[in-house]
């Protein structure tokens, strides 16, 4: 009796200490960052796809440091996931990956108020709004402190296109 004993004792320790590393964030945390990897993965493959189609220095400017400030975005976004054993998404969500494809099929300068627009001004204002919401509700000390350290840059990158925007109309 005393190994079966030893063995379900065994097993009922590992199933509760994988339960506690799965509750390590909550799910609404889990949520938070898998929203913010998707968000940045959109913008360095929107940033990408402009460098390649537009013509227009500001675009491509704009275009380059969606790149550079996304890309760190995304690094420090999976910094934080990995050390809550969250493994998030490689790609980008349903609406972006139409985005992305509404865009592929356009050149020149209507290329570049739609990137601009969308990517630049839509996306801004839509994912800031969501960081705001994050800061106030945000449970994980960790989780906090990237949307609080990423909602400034976001407010930037929308400031900067919505400049853009006025000047390619």
């Amino acid at each position: 009796m005393k190994p079966i004993h030893i063995l379900t004792t065994i097993t009922l320790g590992l199933a509760a200490m994988h339960s506690a590393s799965a509750q390590t964030l909550a799910k609404a945390d889990a949520d938070r960052l898998t929203a913010i990897a998707q968000a940045n993965i959109a913008e360095v493959d929107a940033g990408k796809m402009a460098l390649e189609k537009s013509s227009n220095a500001a675009v491509k400017q704009f275009a380059q440091t969606m790149i550079d400030d996304h890309g760190k975005g995304l690094d420090e976004t999976r910094k934080v996931a990995a050390a809550k054993n969250l493994t998030l998404p490689t790609e980008t969500d349903a609406a972006h990956k139409k985005l992305a494809a509404d865009l592929k099929k356009l050149s020149g300068a209507e290329f570049d108020k739609q990137y601009v627009a969308k990517a630049g001004v839509a996306d801004h204002n839509k994912v800031h709004s969501a960081l705001k919401d994050d800061i106030a509700k945000a449970k994980d000390a960790d989780v906090k402190a990237l949307v609080t350290k990423l909602e400034p840059v976001v407010a930037h990158h929308g400031e900067m296109a919505k400049k853009l925007d006025a000047e390619l109309k």
